[in-house]
């Protein structure tokens, strides 16, 4: 089994100095005084060269389209190069030379399942324009023991659970969709249906190995090199590129018994919700906003599972949903074995391809809102919802428990209660009005700031700027960040795609 911090180790072949893909001319530097990679070494009429240091990988010009485009379709963002790391030390050697000419750099998981994979941002986050991607497929191993996995930080979540669930374990907080780099969801915080019991999956991290923007690496456990750690987790990439994490697992159960409820009304829906989080009875726990029986309004679904090994009793689960307000007659359980559960969107992205939504732009949208205000905003939201909106996508709103998010760079706002808002919208093949979409989306969060709401960082919302930013970090956080910033990134130029601050520029 390939270890974590090595990824697979390139051919053999006469030097180490990167080839470009699919030719035989080495890249020898960087044109400093034209921007550009160059195959001519520094002389009398070129003395301008910066050479590009040895690498156990390649470094690759032919760029395929998946590392100029993201998930969500908006954004086009052609990087000068890729590249595809031999080792740890590839990555740091590449950051020491994008600090010294000013070149941007963002790492990319590559995500997705076979031959699909790409950025799974949606708006050009882990994107960059010329400058430099970081192929993070090249680390992808992964090894169990125990109650904790290590893995490298291009594994995806689904590679995690197979081989986690061989050893009988499992991640305890998931995200919905497995087929994610785990880097990429640690990067960004991590959002599943389990987190109201377990956190966000980067409150699943023990520890990891990081490559600062300036090169260092740097191995963070317990209190050491805390600052990096926490800064890496729900960072959205501004201080370090992660290469390894350290997981923490859990015995995994033999079924998932999942119990749907449905609610015509709004004020039922949200209050159940918060007795079924105080309970602390469900390992899962989630709903979501959807069109009514007679298709001229909206409506709330609510869904609950525990995780169980057979012929367990359920008794205090079945007294609390006898205390319910949904429409009981329409209630319904199904027990099904947990890999079956744990995989279950497999099926719905398979639907969404053979239906040609998925090479449609995708304009999602994910807030969260302070519980005080949650029905006021969605009461206006659906008010203008459409189901050509959501397309074949759908809009989840579920609650989330902040005494068990302790990750401290991710953003919550103020108050006991948080829920969730995402609208994940998949507008239908040949939909001319995505664009309305894109407007609508920024109409919604600009609402739910005056709200007192929050962004996710995922999301698609145009027009984002550094005074965006600072209101979402607020002042002090925000003045925190970009200290850090200047601490570990002084060129500026790791992940320029989010757009925390001015001044970055693309290169």
């Amino acid at each position: 089994m390939t270890s974590p911090t090595t990824p697979n180790a390139p051919a053999p072949g006469p030097s180490r100095r990167s080839l470009i893909a699919g030719a035989a001319l080495a890249v020898v530097g960087w044109n400093v005084a034209d921007a550009v990679w160059t195959t001519a070494p520094a002389s009398a009429a070129e003395p301008d060269v910066a050479a590009v240091p040895d690498l156990d990988g390649t470094l690759e010009l032919a760029v395929p389209a998946r590392f100029s485009r993201d998930f969500g379709g908006f954004v086009e963002a052609r990087p000068w190069a890729v590249l595809h790391a031999g080792s740890e030390a590839d990555v740091a050697a590449m950051l020491r030379f994008a600090q010294e000419n000013r070149i941007t750099v963002a790492a990319n998981g590559q995500s997705g399942e076979d031959g699909e994979q790409q950025s799974h941002s949606n708006h050009g986050q882990a994107l960059t324009r010329g400058g430099l991607q970081i192929d993070m497929s090249a680390f992808r191993g992964l090894k169990v023991s125990g109650t904790k996995a290590v893995v490298g930080a291009g594994t995806s979540w689904a590679q995690l659970v197979d081989a986690a669930l061989e050893r009988g374990r499992t991640v305890p907080s998931l995200p919905d969709y497995l087929h994610l780099s785990i880097g990429g969801t640690v990067a960004v915080g991590g959002i599943g249906g389990s987190v109201q019991r377990h956190g966000l999956q980067a409150d699943l991290v023990r520890a990891g190995r990081f490559v600062t923007g300036t090169g260092e690496v740097v191995q963070a456990r317990g209190g050491r090199r805390r600052d990096v750690l926490d800064l890496a987790r729900a960072g959205a990439g501004q201080v370090a590129v992660t290469t390894e994490l350290e997981i923490q697992l859990v015995k995994a159960r033999e079924l998932a018994r999942i119990t749907h409820l449905h609610y015509p009304d709004l004020s039922a829906y949200l209050d159940d919700q918060q007795r079924a989080l105080r309970s602390k009875l469900f390992d899962h726990q989630s709903g979501e906003i959807v069109r009514n029986a007679a298709g001229d309004g909206w409506e709330y679904r609510m869904e609950l599972g525990c995780y169980v090994d057979r012929d367990r009793p359920v008794r205090r689960v079945e007294a609390l949903l006898a205390e319910m307000g949904d429409d009981a007659s329409r209630r319904a359980t199904q027990t099904l074995p947990y890999r079956d559960w744990a995989f279950r969107v497999d099926a719905f992205v398979a639907a969404l391809r053979e239906g040609g939504y998925l090479s449609q732009r995708k304009p999602w949208l994910s807030l969260l809102l302070p519980g005080d205000e949650v029905r006021r905003f969605v009461e206006e939201m659906v008010a203008d919802l459409t189901p050509r909106d959501l397309g074949g996508g759908f809009c989840l709103l579920s609650p989330l428990d902040r005494r068990r998010i302790s990750t401290p760079a991710f953003v919550l706002p103020r108050g006991d209660q948080v829920y969730f808002m995402d609208l994940l919208c998949f507008p239908a093949p040949g939909d001319d009005g995505v664009e309305g979409m894109l407007e609508r989306n920024r109409r919604l969060y600009d609402r739910a700031v005056a709200l007192g709401g929050k962004r996710y960082l995922i999301g698609a919302i145009p027009g984002m700027t550094p005074d965006d930013w600072r209101r979402h970090f607020g002042d002090e956080r925000y003045a925190a960040l970009r200290e850090a910033k200047e601490r570990f990134d002084p060129a500026g130029v790791l992940t320029p795609g989010q757009g925390f601050f001015a001044g970055g520029g693309e290169r």
